[in-house]
């Protein structure tokens, strides 16, 4: 009798709807089908079998990214599995779908949050800048500030939806996840281009880039990515990192930036906003303190993806027509990193040169030399955008 209280207790506060709850009035039974008081009806293990009865077919999203991880789990393998068999339990296993309530939880059983959404989303991963969020530098006298599930960060421009107030929910719905979907709504389903614009009148623009690939304000971007394995776990002590979750890593970045994201192109074949995912690196402590090998590079891999850091208006034309860095075509006259002589083995982060695009490509050199000539049409657009500029000036100086 003792022990069938207590999970009547345990149950009324973990199921606490509120008055508006779509789920207030159901029956027990409606959710638990299956019998038996230690069961949990929505976890992936029995295919949420209790939410199913209703929601039917949303069981599919464990069979998709947020519940195998395939892409990830891959990378691990081709990467760090190569020095650690045991590396994904070790490190990657924290953001996993277990079950509906790891999204649908909170106030009752109710559509997901942004919040709710960022428990997961977060950090290096997109779903952080959507409120204008951005990683900070691993050192532990860079965590200050506001922390939120226990991690601080640099406090950036939103993105212009999320200041609006919509929710991850409006873009990506839970039927369009339930399919292996990114999203269920592109820009342009809501958003008719302006032809009055400059950008949205000449026509190439609208055909082959994605409007993300301009309206994209800033992206989080880690560029070499460290991982230490500690054999000796004092020796850890020595190193002031951002603790992990596994006992036998710390993680660490070359380099991490918070501007205009590089450009390649997507599966799609558009150009689109890309970044390091990751250009890893592996050091075994223990062999690099008796001169063994120190930061090996692992992968140098790119993805091309949409950063949620919209806003209405864009970089000028230079910032893409006049800007061989932003396509991995940087001049070896304007680097400031020398990786070759730091032990790094690669000849720049933003040179095509070792590293490739896991679900796109680069733009190839033909389509860049193209893209930035300097002709008529070029010169006769650059002249009006500027002329827009100056007459918005005129226009504020008047009184």
């Amino acid at each position: 009798m003792r022990w069938m209280m207590l999970f009547i207790v345990g149950f009324c506060l973990t199921h606490s709807f509120d008055a508006t709850a779509a789920h207030v009035g159901l029956a027990c039974a409606a959710c638990h089908r299956q019998g038996g008081s230690g069961s949990d009806p929505a976890s992936r293990e029995g295919r949420s079998v209790g939410c199913v009865g209703c929601h039917r077919g949303n069981e599919r999203i464990f069979d998709h990214a947020m519940g195998q991880r395939g892409g990830e789990k891959q990378f691990v393998q081709r990467s760090y599995g190569r020095f650690d068999s045991d590396f994904w339990e070790k490190n990657c296993t924290s953001c996993h779908l277990k079950g509906c309530l790891d999204c649908h939880a909170g106030n009752g059983v109710a559509k997901p949050s942004v919040a709710a959404c960022q428990r997961c989303h977060n950090g290096y991963f997109t779903g952080w800048d959507y409120s204008g969020r951005a990683p900070r530098e691993d050192n532990m006298r860079y965590q200050r500030g506001i922390a939120v599930n226990g991690s601080t960060f640099l406090k950036m421009l939103p993105d212009v939806h999320y200041s609006a107030g919509m929710t991850c929910g409006a873009c990506h719905s839970m039927n369009s996840l339930a399919e292996g979907k990114t999203s269920s709504k592109g820009c342009r389903d809501c958003h008719k281009p302006d032809v009055k614009i400059l950008e949205h009148s000449i026509a190439v623009h609208l055909q082959r880039l994605e409007c993300y690939a301009c309206h994209s304000a800033w992206a989080p971007q880690e560029y070499g990515t460290f991982f230490l394995r500690f054999r000796d776990r004092q020796a850890k002590e020595d190193f002031d990192l951002t603790p992990g979750a596994s006992a036998e890593y710390l993680r660490s970045a070359y380099l991490k930036k918070q501007d205009a994201p590089p450009l390649g192109i997507n599966a799609a074949g558009r150009v689109s906003p890309i970044r390091p995912m990751f250009i890893a690196y592996y050091t075994d402590i223990h062999s690099a303190r008796n001169n063994g090998p120190e930061n090996t590079l692992l992968a140098a891999e790119w993805r091309a993806y949409f950063p949620h850091t919209v806003q209405r208006g864009t970089v000028t034309c230079e910032g893409c027509h006049d800007n061989p860095t932003r396509f991995l075509f940087e001049p070896e006259s304007r680097r400031i990193y020398n990786l070759q002589k730091d032990g790094m083995g690669l000849e720049s982060f933003w040179s095509q040169s070792g590293q490739r695009v896991s679900n796109g490509s680069f733009m190839n050199a033909i389509s860049y030399l193209r893209m930035s000539s300097k002709s008529p049409a070029y010169t006769k657009a650059y002249v009006k955008k500027w002329k827009t500029f100056l007459n918005r000036v005129e226009n504020l100086s008047q009184p």
